[in-house]
């Protein structure tokens, strides 16, 4: 379970955030001319490094490598591929990179070492996973199964897994959420990178996730990544022009 929550100053400059920095690990052999160093966001990583705040949201298109480099560094803390909790054993195939062994994860003094780390592609594994080994009552876990994927997601969110000082990784957690769904989520992980102790980091391709008040926003493509604001990120832009005009999107992929 996740430490429980320290009150400090809010005057305090410096919070224990679990991850500080994210950069390469010192004698590291992980080539870089074949995949993942080949991804122009993993090569600016090794290259450069990257800062994370009390929340940080990762952008791009299908194959810009956020879900390559956020599983990187949620591997690279101490978590899971297929998620779960710091420690998680749980596994239905091997399929991550070997972007992880590459990587050194910076901590903040005093920061926490317990996480949590949630996505899409995954996340029937692990609610069958949890719902398996749901012994322990102070969890007082649901049983997950019984919900619709979002439900599941959302109760998740919930229990005392949340609750507490951490660093809280999700993979494009908008899957199988509504509208009002992923504005409950944002709520929640608002109040998570609010807490002193929290983390998050989210990669995700909505444009409602990424709304998230204070976040800093990383924009991944086939340059790298870099920071921009919410109004700037391309994915908001598209939206904004489908939704006044559809037609003009839709002439481009439908039969004649």
């Amino acid at each position: 379970m996740p430490p429980a929550h320290r009150r400090g100053s809010a005057a305090d400059p410096f919070p224990p955030l679990p991850v500080r920095r994210v950069e390469l690990r010192a004698g590291s052999d992980l080539p870089t001319d074949i995949w993942p160093a080949t991804l122009a966001p993993i090569s600016q990583l090794l290259r450069e490094g990257l800062d994370l705040g009390p929340a940080t949201v990762l952008v791009g298109a299908n194959g810009s490598g956020k879900s390559t480099l956020i599983e990187g560094i949620a591997m690279a803390f101490g978590l899971a591929p297929e998620g779960g909790s710091t420690g998680a054993r749980h596994r239905s195939y091997d399929s991550e990179s070997p972007l992880h062994e590459a990587l050194q994860i910076v901590r903040g003094p005093g920061g926490s070492r317990w996480g949590y780390f949630v996505r899409a592609e995954t996340m029937h594994a692990l609610m069958g996973y949890l719902d398996a080994t749901a012994v322990d009552s102070y969890t007082r876990d649901p049983t997950f199964h019984r919900f619709s994927h979002g439900e599941s997601f959302l109760a998740l969110m919930q229990t005392s897994r949340f609750r507490g000082e951490g660093f809280f990784v999700m993979d494009e957690p908008e899957a199988g959420l509504a509208f009002e769904a992923q504005l409950t989520l944002v709520g929640r992980l608002a109040q998570l990178a609010r807490r002193r102790g929290a983390q998050v980091l989210v990669a995700t391709h909505s444009p409602i996730i990424a709304a998230l008040p204070g976040a800093q926003i990383l924009e991944l493509d086939a340059e790298g990544f870099r920071p921009v604001t919410w109004d700037e990120l391309t994915v908001v832009d598209h939206y904004r022009r489908f939704l006044a005009a559809p037609s003009q999107f839709l002439r481009h992929v439908l039969p004649d």
